[in-house]
């Protein structure tokens, strides 16, 4: 089977315009996807609670923000290695029982974790050892929270606003957690974090239990066959590469303000777990905002100038921050970052998950997320080294101007981008509003249900 031959099996979907309501809510209407929305709420939050309290932990151990750097580049960069691998696996895989094995192990190494930090002989070589597992379970978690909106949702004029709804229950935890995490951390410890994320996989098993998933798996293609077909479609696809090498650099640079939050929070901003709630909870509302915005839009088409606008604003957020003198100024601009950075990453996902074939999205989600947390992990690293060498302000206003660069480049070519989306966006049925009364094609050729572009 040709890889066009997925695109042209899609030309019977119905156009957007007169059939999809714009309810922010429409993707809970599919009973799986309800169950898997309820079950990652729960335990992302988890998640988020314990990032903070291992920064928190390693920095209060060590005093080193390379450390810092090194434990969320562990955490996220074996997806740079293992994205391939994990891409086939998860075509050829039952998706729902290749999750629920990564939750289970996800939730041991957080047990680990809350049993070592109480008996107080957590050290941090334990804590470098802990990510690097964190980050082989991540490498095949995040691809598979991807690939599995598809499946949970039927109706793919829904599928949209599941990946929006995916966005949003991830931001909403990156917006609670930091805090709650602040306020557990003064209260009682880390490991008590360690044990709330523990405690959180429970709700995605039981979730991943009760859902079922019509599971279609590829041809059993040889290994390396597999992954060079994957290789073979991001090349000949430009809309795919394209979006792929964006994302790379959109949280290579943007998101690598993140483990260095602990640094700005006691040696810059002089204050303690408290301020850095504050700073990371300030990220997490514009995330939160991005994910709402993102929500309520009807339709992907207008989605690559969102990108665009995303790229340029978490740019000059992050040199406002490094600029920042005061914590509420440097927090009002990481709400700025965090707008922008989700927006770009989101909207990338969800321009992405339209265009993709079915046999090919669990290779290609996977690229998507090596090019997504893979980057921002060497990110981190490097902004680890330039914060310990120089200072955390320079290494942010660094990354800051070199983002400005790459954003005002991609604007530059955003029109070529896309005459290559329109085609595709037609074979798929995803079409311009219909019943715009008294204009010609000529007029509607360019506009949307948004009055957006492509």
């Amino acid at each position: 089977m040709s890889l066009e031959e997925p695109l042209r099996s899609a030309e019977g979907t119905a156009a957007i315009s007169s059939r999809m309501s714009v309810r922010p809510w429409r993707a809970l209407r599919h009973r799986s996807y309800r169950l898997f929305f309820c079950g990652q709420s729960v335990s992302l939050l988890g998640s988020w609670i314990q990032q903070v309290a291992l920064g928190w932990l390693a920095y209060r151990l060590s005093g080193s923000a390379a450390l810092l750097g090194v434990i969320a580049f562990l955490a996220q960069a074996p997806q740079l290695i293992a994205a391939p691998f994990a891409g086939i696996l998860i075509d050829r895989s039952d998706p729902r029982r290749l999750m629920l094995a990564v939750q289970l192990l996800m939730l041991a190494q957080a047990s680990f974790l809350a049993l070592a930090t109480v008996g107080e002989w957590i050290s941090p070589l334990q804590i470098v050892i802990a990510s690097a597992f964190l980050g082989l379970l991540n490498s095949l978690d995040a691809p598979l929270r991807h690939a599995l909106a598809a499946p949970l949702v039927p109706d793919k004029d829904d599928l949209p606003n599941a990946i929006a709804l995916n966005s949003l229950i991830f931001n909403v935890a990156r917006f609670v957690g930091p805090p709650v995490a602040g306020i557990v951390l003064v209260m009682t410890s880390e490991a008590a974090c360690f044990a709330l994320n523990a405690l959180s996989f429970l709700a995605v098993v039981v979730a991943l239990l009760r859902i079922r998933i019509p599971h279609h798996p590829t041809a059993a293609t040889p290994f390396l066959a597999a992954m060079l077909e994957g290789r073979q479609f991001v090349r000949r696809s430009f809309p795919t590469g394209k979006l792929l090498k964006q994302v790379a650099l959109l949280n290579f640079f943007a998101a690598s303000y993140v483990p260095l939050m602990p640094v700005f929070a006691r040696d810059v901003f002089d204050g303690g777990p408290h301020t850095l709630g504050i700073l990371l909870g300030s990220a997490g509302a514009g995330a939160l905002g991005a994910s709402v915005y993102l929500v309520m839009r009807p339709s992907v088409r207008g989605l690559t100038g969102v990108i665009a606008s995303a790229n340029l604003l978490a740019a000059l957020a992050l040199i406002g921050f490094a600029l920042s003198e005061t914590l509420w100024l440097g927090a009002a601009m990481l709400f700025l970052v965090g707008f922008g950075l989700i927006s770009g990453n989101a909207s990338t996902n969800t321009v992405l998950q339209t265009i993709l074939p079915v046999a090919l999205r669990g290779r290609v989600l996977a690229l998507y997320t090596a090019a997504n947390l893979g980057a921002a992990a060497v990110g981190s690293l490097v902004a680890g080294w330039w914060a310990e060498s120089l200072a955390p302000e320079f290494a942010e206003l660094a990354a800051g101007f070199a983002l400005l660069i790459v954003g005002l480049h991609f604007r530059m070519k955003l029109e070529f981008l896309r005459m290559h989306l329109r085609p595709i966006y037609a074979s798929l049925g995803i079409r311009h509003a219909v019943g715009t009364i008294g204009r010609s094609s000529a007029d509607n050729r360019n506009t949307t249900l948004t009055g957006e572009p492509p």
